[in-house]
């Protein structure tokens, strides 16, 4: 810790220093990403058309926030952030092909 030189006069005690009592570690984000990604798969081969893809993947995407929600609140951050982003890509990669459809002129989700 730097300490200032003697001449310079301080107005009492140090500021507190705080520190977050559960810090997020990338291994715990990396472990949470890969299970988010493996969910996603899971949900994602289960499809036979792309509009059951779609759904199939926003459907887990919904769960996947959930779960990730419930562990930001009650377990671990690291890993509720790897599930959140790995889960958000998979949901995005879900609207990029309704995106390519629906530029193709068929809407997947009726």
């Amino acid at each position: 810790m730097l300490r200032p030189p003697p001449f310079v006069v301080t107005q009492g005690p140090p500021r507190p220093t705080y520190r977050e009592p559960l810090p997020v570690r990338s291994p715990k984000v990396t472990a949470g990403a890969a299970a988010g990604a493996a969910w996603m798969l899971l949900f994602g081969l289960l499809a036979t058309s792309a509009r059951g893809y779609i759904w199939l993947t926003l459907i887990a995407g919904v769960v996947a926030w959930a779960a990730s929600f419930i562990l930001a609140r009650f377990g671990d951050r690291g890993v509720a952030v790897g599930v959140a982003v790995s889960s958000g890509i998979a949901v995005a990669i879900g609207g990029i092909v309704v995106a390519y459809r629906l530029a193709g002129g068929d809407w997947l989700l009726w």
